[in-house]
This record gives structure tokens, C-alpha cells and sequence, in this order.
């Protein structure tokens, strides 16, 4: 409560009154708007909203009410709906969604205990048990919260844009004339204008139009004020009847197959709810949560970010950043195949049950409704099957087996379909989150691509073949760094078909390089150089082979706050170890030579101490994994070949989690082989290739996995 002289509030009234210049008000909270956005990632859809701050947040509706205060047009959304800026139902959403977010805000406050804006993971289960959510056998209380939050920020996104036009039309009249483009529609100032009010509800078909010429033509921008609103209060006219009709349906196709502009095209439909409207199955998941600790987006988000990236791929500006994909694309008869598996891959998320095989029947049904060819329709489905196979394969199986090869190439059958699930794949992948995607997850799927076409193209998978074809390029590779001719043999005698299996001719060019004058050596050999896939660094550690080497490797790299990517473990035939790491570093530095020699030194000063294994710490756990653990999971079972076991492991990721399996190992005596971390965001796939004593006895095979699953939990 403020209270004084009146005559002295006139006064200043009367001054700041005078002195506001409306049109620099409205341009500078525009900007001010349009910096918060991008500080918030230019969406309303973050997993962890700030209420007020975020696009489509309470701060969104104020900036109107500032603007519109300043332009004389009103001080509440009565009123300027009164100006004829918003309609009443529009007026009375916005005060309604502006009740919402306020209420929200309130109920964050007493449950934090102090100021707090934000909805995060640990507030939102409690603030939407307050609300009368509850959880159900599919989705937890804070998911029905949170997707109610979600379609409330989108339309005050949309009414936004609205009254941001409407104010700005006030604020800068313009004598731009329009520009007939068709009967229906005019170009105004490079915004695609309705040519009458009622032009929706007369043609509903011109509803899909608008963004047919939004993708055709360049010189359109988007949509004004009017053609927005129109759009917005048309849509449930889009019902079965307009999903029928055939113009519609070849429109939305049309849409697709268009040469740019697709991916705003779709975003723009999404925010207008028309794109949900039009594909039932697409609304359900408008909003959704995805708590499985390596999606960033909303299902719907996630979709339309793999639809962009694709995208990407035909676009020359955007070559040099993945030439392979980009090439691939390049070739690839009828991309927009891939944007219609793209729509479907996910579309099937939350409904209880297989999303790949519930999305492979809606799919199925939108090929055969829309027309698509036998050919088209079978990519299409098989897309949306298989959409998550390639990654599996690359990442945890064997790429040096034979038999995985040819599995694999006879589940795609063809080049067309393994290209289209090689492109899929990477922008799924890429698609989830910033942190899920890195150079090692690509070369994986690059050589899984081209291992397999070789396949399809008639080569039968050989390991001799493999074998000479490897040591064959590293000789080669070794001859043009100055390497005598026969400087390799001692070393390569002592190495087995295995290591030049699970090495490729750069590695074993380099450690041999390394290596070859060194294989006698009676103290720790460590090498390091920066990773040829140009991201991460590259471990060697050659020495007398040692207990519990693995968890001593193990433990300095967590220490250093290094995350391993992947490690070979090989034991010569004189019993040395030479074993191989792929690390990343959270924050690379810049002199990275000062880092290779660091780890050249104190790993191998570490390693020659052969110290006792220290007890593992308990690993700091973000808010993600604290609010959505996941239950731990060990499987183990005898490979293929019944020669070594299988050792998969799926947890929720935390510092120093590989010391604590490699400490497990360790204990029980398990020899590790191969190591293949898998490393989804907040949750961690990992597969191991094992043997030991203790793995023959069941009583003592429980033993063993019991105390892995008690060093996996949080």
C-alpha cells in the first residue's frame, strides 16, 4: 500500500506520461522480449520451465500489458479487447492462463520455501499433487502437470504474436498495398493475409494452403495478425470428414515433398495446433514429458528436431557439418519418405505398450490413407520398427563378428533401406539432446554403415579377409611415418587375431609406432594422443598385465572427472596388457599437450605403485536422475560363441560409476575384454565381454550380480 498526496501523483502521471515515447517503449521491450527468449532456448517447452521468465510464461503477458499501457490501448485484457486488439474469448484465455501461471508461481513459492520460478523435477510431482493429479500405471502426477502447462505456454505464445502485431499495426501504420496471391490470400509486408475474415470457416481446405505458400514461397515470412487468429479460432474444423479429403491430404503431402522451408513450416502448424488437429495421434503427445534420462524435448519437439535434421542434410549451407549424411542425402531418391517415418517414429510414445510397433501402425495407416507407393509405404513402416536397431547394434554389439555383420544386413536387405535407417538413426540421436550425441557414437554408426553395405554389395564378411585387408593399411600407415620395415614384426607376433579384430589400421598403426621398441619394457608404457574421430582423447597403457589393472585405470580417469567412451582390454602372449581408452573430458582445455603429458605420467606412476583399490564414493546424482531413478538392471549370459559372457548393465549414470563395476569386477576375479559405455544423457547402457571362475558357479554367479546391482543403485 502506497499512499500521498494526490495532486503529486497527477504531476508525476502527468510527467511520465509525457515523457514515454511509445513506439521506443514497444521496441525496446520487444527486444528485451526477444533476448529473454533466447536465453530461455526460444521455447516454452524446457523441461524444467521457469513459470514466469520462459516463452509463453507470465513475464510474456506482461510485456503486452506494458506496451499496450504505454500505447494508451488498455491496462487489463478487457480493455483491449475493447480497443479490438484481442476478441472477448481471447481476452478471457489470457486472463484465465495468466491466473494459471500466477497460481503456479504461488504454490512453487510455499513449496521451496522461498523464491523459486521454476518447475523443477524436484517441485514437480509435489506442486501437481496440490492441483488433484494423480499418479496413474502409465504417467506419474507431475507428467498430467506439466503437459497442462505445456499447451497453456503455447497458446499464450500464439495470442502473443497476435497482440504483438496488433499493437505494433497501431504503433507503425503502414501504407503497404496488399499483394493478391490467389483468390484466398494476399501478401502484406511479407506476411500471408486472408482475404476475408470468414475465409476458414467458408474453405476449411485453405486452413493446410496457408502453409502449402508459406513453404513454396520465400518471400513469405508467416502469417499476420488476422490470418493467426482466423487460424486459431478455425481449428476444430479440422475433423474426420477434412482428414478425408482427398485435396487435404495431398496438400499436407504436398507439404512434405516441398523443396524449403519444411521444418518452420511444421513448427508453425504445431504451434497452431493444426498439425495435432490433422494427425490425431500427434496431439496426444504435444506437451508429453519424456522421463528417460536423455530426452531434452517434449515427444513433440523431439519429433520436429529430428525432421530438422534431416532437413539439414539437403541443405548445402549445412554440408560440412556431417559430409557423409549430407552426401548420402544427396543420393537418396524422395527424402520426404524420411520426414513422414520422422513424424511416425515417436508418435506412439506413453500409449503403454511398444511405441515402435503402435508407431509402425499408425504409420501404416497414414501411408495407405495419403496414397504412398508399396515401396514407399514398406520404408516408411520399417523405419518406424526398426528406428532404434542400428544404434543398439553399433553400440553394443561386436562390430568385428562376422555374424553380427551379416544379422544386421539381412534385417535392412537393401542399400535404400540401410541408408534411410543410417540417416534416421543420426537424426534421432542428435535429436534427444545436446549431450547424448558425440564423434564416438557417430564413427560407431558410420562403420556399421559401411561394413554392412559392403555386405549387401555381395562381400561375405571374412575375418581373414578383414584381418589382412587391416594389417595391410597399417603397414602402409606405419611406412609413411618413417617405421623400418620389418620394425613391427616382434610386437605384431605377440598380438592375436582378436586385437587386429578389435582395432582398426589407424590404432594399430599408432600404437605399433608407440609401441614396437618398447614391448620388453619392465615399467608402465602410457601413450596418449588426441582421438582420430576428433573428439576425445586416446589411452594407451602397455605394461606387465596386473590384478584389478582395469579398476586401478578406472579410478584415475574418475578422478580427473574423465568419461571413458569405450576400452579394449587385450593380453599379449608374453603377458603383457594392452589396453586401449577412448576419454572425454567435461571441459576440454585448450593446451591440450600439457593434458596428453599429464596422463602420460601420473597414469603410469599410478599404475606402477599397483596401490590397494580404494572404496568407491558415492556419485553426485543431478535433479533428473534424484526425482526419475531408474531401476538398475544387470543381465548375464553366455555370447554366441559360449566362449566369454555377455555382461549388460542399465543405470542411472553418476561420477565414479565405472569404478564401481570395475571394483566388483575386480573382487570377484572377472576378466574384462571389451568394454562398450553407452552413455544416454542421465543414463547409462553398458555392455561387457567377461570371463572367469566365478561366472560357472550359479551360487556364486548371484553373488556377483547382486553386488553389481548394489553399486548401480542410487
Amino acid at each position: 500500500m502506497v499512499a500521498g498526496s494526490r495532486n503529486t501523483f497527477r504531476e508525476l502521471k502527468t510527467r511520465y506520461d509525457d515523457a514515454m515515447h511509445p513506439q521506443h517503449f514497444f521496441q525496446a521491450k520487444l527486444l528485451e522480449l526477444q533476448q529473454r527468449h533466447v536465453k530461455y532456448d526460444d521455447t516454452p517447452y524446457s523441461l524444467e520451465p521457469n513459470c514466469k521468465e520462459s516463452p509463453g510464461g507470465l513475464r510474456d503477458l506482461q510485456v503486452i500489458l506494458w506496451v499496450a499501457k504505454a500505447a494508451k490501448l488498455g491496462n487489463s485484457w478487457a480493455e483491449l479487447a475493447a480497443h479490438g486488439l484481442i476478441t472477448a474469448t481471447e481476452a478471457h484465455q489470457l486472463k484465465r492462463n495468466e491466473r494459471a501461471f500466477k497460481d503456479i508461481r504461488i504454490r512453487l513459492h510455499i513449496q521451496a520455501g522461498r523464491r523459486e520460478d521454476r518447475l523443477v523435477f524436484d517441485l514437480q510431482n509435489a506442486i501437481a499433487t496440490t492441483f488433484g493429479f494423480e499418479t496413474t500405471e502409465s504417467r506419474r502426477a507431475s507428467e498430467y502437470l506439466m503437459q497442462r502447462y505445456y499447451w497453456a505456454a503455447k497458446a499464450v505464445t500464439q495470442l502473443n504474436t497476435i497482440l504483438l502485431q496488433n499493437i505494433e499495426a497501431v504503433l507503425f501504420p503502414l501504407s503497404h498495398q496488399a499483394q493478391t496471391i490467389n483468390s484466398r490470400f494476399n501478401e502484406v509486408n511479407g506476411l500471408v493475409d486472408i482475404a476475408s475474415d470468414d475465409l476458414f470457416e467458408k474453405t476449411p481446405r485453405a486452413m493446410l494452403e496457408v502453409f502449402l505458400l508459406l513453404s513454396q514461397n520465400a518471400k513469405l515470412k508467416g502469417m499476420t495478425a488476422k490470418t493467426l487468429r482466423a487460424l486459431w479460432h478455425a481449428r476444430n474444423l479440422i475433423d474426420a470428414e477434412f482428414r478425408h479429403d482427398i485435396f487435404n491430404r495431398a496438400t499436407f503431402l504436398q507439404i512434405l515433398q516441398s523443396q524449403r522451408g519444411i521444418t518452420h513450416v511444421l513448427r508453425s502448424m504445431n504451434q497452431t495446433s493444426i498439425l495435432g488437429r490433422y494427425l490425431p495421434n500427434f496431439r496426444r503427445i504435444v506437451g508429453q514429458m519424456q522421463h528417460d534420462l536423455f530426452h531434452a524435448y517434449t515427444v513433440d519437439q523431439h519429433i520436429l528436431m529430428v525432421v530438422r535434421n534431416l532437413r539439414r542434410f539437403t541443405m548445402t549451407e549445412h554440408a560440412h557439418e556431417y559430409p557423409f549424411c549430407s552426401q548420402l542425402m544427396a543420393n537418396f531418391n524422395q527424402p520426404w519418405v524420411l520426414y513422414v517415418a520422422a513424424l511416425f517414429h515417436d508418435i506412439a510414445k506413453g500409449r503403454n505398450g511398444d511405441h515402435s510397433a503402435l508407431g509402425m501402425v499408425d504409420a501404416r495407416k497414414f501411408c495407405y490413407d495419403h496414397g504412398l507407393s508399396k515401396e514407399n509405404t514398406e520404408l516408411v513402416i520399417f523405419l518406424v520398427q526398426q528406428h532404434l536397431t542400428m544404434s543398439q547394434v553399433a553400440q553394443k554389439q561386436d562390430l568385428s563378428d562376422p555374424d553380427v555383420i551379416q544379422s544386421f544386413a539381412n534385417l535392412v536387405k537393401d542399400e535404400r533401406h540401410l541408408t534411410a535407417l543410417y540417416l534416421l538413426t543420426v537424426c534421432d540421436i542428435r535429436g534427444t539432446s545436446h549431450k547424448v550425441w558425440n564423434a564416438w557414437k557417430g564413427k560407431l554408426l558410420e562403420d556399421l554403415y559401411k561394413i554392412t553395405l559392403r555386405v549387401l554389395g555381395g562381400e561375405t564378411p571374412s575375418t581373414d579377409r578383414e584381418l589382412k585387408n587391416r594389417q595391410e593399411d597399417a603397414l602402409k600407415a606405419l611406412r609413411l611415418l618413417g617405421i623400418e620395415n620389418n620394425a613391427h614384426i616382434k610386437m605384431w607376433d605377440q598380438l592375436d587375431i582378436v586385437y587386429f579384430l578389435r582395432h582398426d589400421a589407424s590404432d594399430i598403426a599408432w600404437q605399433t609406432r608407440v609401441l614396437h621398441d618398447k614391448i620388453d619394457s619392465p615399467t608402465p608404457v602410457v601413450k596418449c594422443r588426441l582421438a582420430p574421430i576428433g573428439e576425445g582423447l586416446q589411452v594407451t597403457a602397455y605394461l606387465r598385465d596386473q590384478p584389478d589393472l582395469f579398476a586401478r585405470i578406472c579410478n584415475y580417469f574418475d578422478g580427473k572427472n574423465f568419461a571413458i567412451l569405450d576400452a579394449k582390454i587385450h593380453t599379449t602372449k608374453s603377458g603383457y596388457a594392452l589396453d586401449t581408452f577412448l576419454v572425454t573430458e567435461p571441459a576440454f582445455a585448450s593446451n591440450y599437450r600439457d593434458i596428453l603429458n599429464l596422463i602420460e605420467h601420473e597414469l603410469s606412476e599410478t599404475l606402477s605403485k599397483q596401490a590397494p583399490l580404494t572404496t568407491p564414493n558415492q556419485g553426485r546424482l543431478s535433479r533428473l536422475s534424484r526425482n526419475f531413478p531408474l531401476v538398475p538392471t544387470v543381465e548375464l549370459r553366455p555370447d554366441d560363441k559360449g566362449q566369454y559372457f555377455l555382461l549388460s548393465i542399465s543405470a542411472n549414470d553418476k561420477n565414479g560409476l565405472l569404478y564401481s563395476i570395475a571394483s566388483v569386477l575386480a573382487k570377484h576375479k572377472v576378466n574384462l575384454h571389451t568394454a562398450k559405455i553407452m552413455t544416454l544423457g542421465e543414463r547409462v547402457e553398458d555392455v561387457f565381454l567377461v570371463d572367469g571362475a566365478v561366472l560357472h558357479n550359479p551360487k556364486n554367479q548371484i553373488q556377483f550380480e547382486s553386488e553389481l546391482l548394489e553399486a548401480l543403485r542410487i
